[in-house]
């Protein structure tokens, strides 16, 4: 028997990628067509932006809305929880005590990923609040691997294109070009891969046309739920 998988969903392409990761790659353990129990709660991405974009200070109102997604799912039966939100997990220090489940932590997970494969210094891509927030260098860090944040105007350009089009759907030709020259940007820094830590960037740039490895933030938390639901 397999654990339940709960699913904290934030934006719902990203939610959708990392559920789908799951089921696909769930059969190259389980067999045809098989994967753990999931279930997903998803409150509104609008609900999470409105504190966001409030500022200082909106890590606890959205820890309160992750916490009513976390008892929906432990009702409905699940074991432990993730969440396919990078941006979010900045409300971690104030879920966990009260959540009524574990959670795996995505930059926990890229991190333990990073380390495998030997990389030491890493190129940060996501929203403005998370390259500029704690949530992967705090777990970098404690792994000794270093990090670059993109500058002050990549930034921008970043968070228009997550908010603009990736979160709706939509990859274009531009955003393609722009974030390969920004991991170009990287790699002339000394990175050896690049986290894409937008649960949706990785809808839009991977391996195939990245000039540096790339740490696939949803992917990844995907397969360590598979891994944790299959062999603990």
């Amino acid at each position: 028997m397999s654990k339940h998988i709960g699913i904290v969903g934030c934006s719902s392409e990203g939610a959708a990628l990392c559920y789908r990761t799951i089921c696909l790659e769930g059969e190259l353990t389980m067999g045809t067509c098989a994967h753990p129990q999931i279930t997903m709660h998803t409150i509104a991405l609008a609900e999470y932006m409105k504190h966001i974009e409030a500022g200082p200070g909106w890590e606890k109102p959205v820890a309160e809305l992750m916490l009513r997604s976390a008892e929906v799912l432990k009702r409905a039966g699940a074991d432990f929880l993730i969440c396919p939100d990078n941006t979010i997990h900045q409300a971690m220090e104030y879920v966990l005590p009260r959540s009524p489940l574990p959670w795996l932590h995505i930059a926990e997970e890229v991190g333990k990923e990073a380390q495998r494969q030997g990389f030491r210094k890493l190129g940060l891509t996501g929203t403005k609040s998370l390259v500029n927030g704690p949530v992967y260098p705090e777990s970098l860090e404690q792994l000794g691997i270093g990090y670059l944040r993109p500058n002050e105007a990549q930034q921008e350009e970043i968070n228009r294109i997550i908010f603009n089009e990736l979160v709706r759907g939509q990859q274009t030709p531009e955003a393609l070009f722009y974030f390969v020259q920004l991991v170009e940007n990287f790699k002339v820094q000394g990175c050896d891969a690049v986290v894409l830590g937008c649960t949706e960037i990785p809808l839009l740039i991977s391996d195939n046309e990245s000039p540096l490895p790339t740490l696939d933030s949803t992917r990844t938390l995907a397969r360590a739920a598979l891994r944790d639901a299959i062999h603990s």
